[in-house]
């Protein structure tokens, strides 16, 4: 059976890095992985958007309409955008930043209100302010981190799992506080 995983966020969020970490844990697994970025002005605070799929033989990378398993999202007005991927059943890792998109900044259009409340109606939405406990560990590079760790009790791995891969993944000086951000999500210590 195929797991469908997509991660939205804005450029410069992590969404990359949170893909490979995905990418490697399934790997590490043993199962068959296809990854595909979509990056959208990225670098000008565009929206990015990730599929992972993995099981034991996997076709194509791209997560249908209604299909996704988990929804990784790292701003709330990309999880409003991307939330129709989700199957009935799937869950939406929400992080409740907002990031006003141009539209927005230049006065052409207003950020609409209570999202994950709408969110809340249709799909199982599991919030989290990360850029607020990131900023508590000291980094607010490792928001990304704190919602995958609490995104990854809706996967197949074991946190030493988990561990071991962001191990393996970030830069070496950035280890341990990558570490911690993920427990900080993983165990709910918010």
């Amino acid at each position: 059976m195929t797991k469908n995983i997509m991660i939205v966020g804005v450029g410069g969020q992590g969404t990359l890095l949170t893909s490979r970490i995905l990418g490697g844990i399934t790997l590490d697994a043993g199962y068959d992985v296809k990854l595909s970025e979509v990056h959208g002005m990225a670098q000008r605070g565009g929206s990015v958007v990730t599929f992972v799929r993995y099981g034991e033989k996997v076709a194509e990378p791209i997560v249908e309409k209604g299909h996704a398993d988990v929804l990784i999202a790292f701003e709330q007005l990309e999880a409003l955008r991307y939330a129709h991927f989700l199957k009935k059943d799937g869950v939406l890792v929400v992080n409740e930043q907002k990031i006003e998109p141009i539209t927005v900044v230049t006065g052409a259009a207003k950020y609409p209100e209570g999202i994950i409340e709408e969110l809340e109606q249709e799909h199982t939405v599991y919030k989290i302010n990360a850029m607020e406990e990131a900023k508590k560990l000291g980094n607010s590079k490792v928001f990304n981190i704190i919602v995958l760790g609490m995104a990854a009790k809706h996967m197949d791995f074991s946190k030493e799992a988990w561990l071991k891969i962001i191990e393996k993944t970030v830069p070496p000086k950035t280890i341990e506080t990558n570490k911690k951000a993920f427990l900080k999500g993983y165990e709910g210590k918010v």
